[in-house]
């Protein structure tokens, strides 16, 4: 409830959250999101705070120390895709000043009469998806890009009659993404 009530949904424009939120969907990504949140201070430490370029350092001896960490989910090709991305994302920044930057490109904005919670993919996160992987992003596939973009306020999908709806749209009208 914590995690829907105060960070779900609401616009991000942290380049280490960003990272984080992805990263963590693409471990999510056959499992559920409950197990992911409740290790989600294991993954912080094993990940040196999902500082990306801090990961994009990692060798084989971090693969190996990542697979014997208890506390996080122990997958090689998982945590071969995080590292591969945390390059991918130093490349991003470079060219394009920020993932932030990157990101709010995709902001989703969906027909007025779209019933929120329905779908698994949008357009926008179908694009997203396909722009990531042509960036050489590993574990980023649309409904992984979906479940980021709303967690991270690029679109409110916020049940009506939800009493947070009304304070995503609110705090996404505030909001300035980064350009």
């Amino acid at each position: 409830m914590a995690y829907h009530d105060t960070e779900w949904g609401f616009p991000v424009a942290d380049d280490r959250r960003l990272f984080e939120k992805l990263t963590l969907e693409g471990f999510q990504s056959g499992l559920s999101w409950r197990t992911i949140l409740a290790k989600r201070e294991n993954f912080r430490a094993a990940f040196h705070g999902f500082d990306f370029h801090r990961i994009a350092t990692f060798d084989e001896g971090d693969v190996e120390r990542l697979l014997c960490d208890q506390g996080i989910v122990r997958h090689r090709g998982k945590i071969e895709a995080a590292i591969n991305n945390a390059r991918r994302a130093v490349e991003l920044v470079k060219g394009e000043g920020s993932l932030a930057a990157y990101f709010w490109r995709f902001e989703d904005v969906p027909p007025a009469d779209t019933v929120p919670q329905t779908a698994s993919t949008s357009a926008a996160s179908v694009a997203l998806s396909k722009d990531l992987k042509k960036r050489g992003w590993a574990f980023v596939g649309p409904t992984t890009a979906y479940a980021f973009m709303q967690a991270m306020g690029l679109i409110n999908d916020h049940a009506i009659g939800c009493a947070f709806r009304d304070r995503v749209a609110e705090a996404r009208a505030n909001f300035s993404p980064p350009r």
